[in-house]
């Protein structure tokens, strides 16, 4: 009788832990979807392809497919991601726009970050840079300044779209600095950094891995990077509010998923991510497009999700700068 006891405990023992496994979710499904909410070739849909093949690699008896989603500053693909359902089977890249600058933009979106989204890393940063034609013979951000006040009427800036991150930024430097620009918007980073060589546009924040490959040519002129500090990439660039102008802007992505989507699925997905990012030929990867890997928690992530709304909503009320 007492040998029936202890097998009868024994087993119930054992169950236990099955139990608990069996009652946890578990991470990657079959397939897995990452949306990214940009064309391919852009630098989402990079930094989401090199994710994707390392995780690959990591979990062969699954697919990872990257979805390009594009449209809408961002919105279409975001919100893909934010109506999956939350089983770890979708999830997506986005950025300062669709996760934040476009609630200030739009009259309404078909999503709420703060809502339906899931954060779960920042990925990386992408460092922007003033540039300028070399033909207007200025070389600083004051001289710039001075020369925009001179003469208003002869100054535009390009941007690689309306509310665009490069929009906003100059918007920014000409409400800091006092100066009035007229903005023209263009396709992208190509065509806007074409008008800047042609003198079509007299200044523009782009990605500097746009303007790098130019400066060969002796046609522009970089002259500050927006970021907080100085990138490691352009070290004698100095930063705007070196220059005098309190700007701060960062082409950031990062990896997210729907609201919902269980805490242990969000955990193994962060720890493996970041992990990748830590990897040196990802790193070298990505330093070929001058892009720094910076892995976040969620928390992280969701703190700077709302910084970019405080961040940016003055200069789109000063601006009245809408999309829709």
């Amino acid at each position: 009788m007492k040998s029936l006891a202890i097998a009868a405990l024994a087993l119930a023992l054992a169950a236990l832990p099955l139990d608990a496994r069996a009652a946890e979710p578990t991470w990657p499904p079959k397939i897995v979807k990452i949306i990214v909410p940009y064309a391919p070739g852009s630098t989402p849909d990079m930094v989401g392809r090199i994710v994707a093949d390392d995780l690959q690699a990591r979990h062969p008896g699954a697919s990872f497919i990257v979805e390009n989603k594009p449209g809408a500053g961002g919105n279409i693909g975001t919100d893909a991601v934010a109506k999956a359902a939350p089983d770890g089977a979708t999830l997506g890249i986005s950025l300062g726009g669709p996760l934040a600058i476009n609630t200030l933009l739009f009259s309404k979106l078909p999503y709420d970050p703060a809502k339906d989204i899931a954060p779960i890393t920042m990925l990386t940063s992408l460092p922007s840079v003033l540039v300028v034609p070399a033909s207007l013979n200025l070389n600083s951000v004051a001289e710039f300044v001075a020369a925009v006040k001179r003469d208003p009427a002869k100054f535009a800036f390009g941007s690689i779209g309306a509310g665009s991150l490069s929009h906003l930024t100059m918007e920014a430097i000409a409400q800091r600095a006092g100066a009035a620009m007229v903005h023209i918007p263009y396709g992208g980073s190509p065509q806007a950094i074409t008008a800047v060589i042609r003198g079509d546009v007299q200044a523009a924040c782009l990605p500097a891995i746009a303007v790098t490959p130019q400066l060969a040519g002796g046609k522009v002129k970089i002259l500050a990077v927006a970021t907080a500090q100085r990138s490691r990439f352009l070290p004698d660039v100095p930063t705007l509010k070196e220059s005098g102008i309190d700007v701060e802007s960062d082409a950031w992505n990062a990896l997210i998923a729907p609201a919902g989507t269980p805490p242990a699925i969000i955990k193994q997905i962060n720890d493996e991510v970041r992990d990748i990012l830590t990897k040196p030929s990802v790193r070298e990867r990505l330093e070929t497009q001058l892009i720094e890997p910076t892995p976040s928690t969620p928390q992280a992530l969701r703190a700077r999700m709302d910084a970019e709304i405080k961040l940016w909503s003055d200069v789109i009320k000063r601006g009245d700068i809408r999309i829709n």
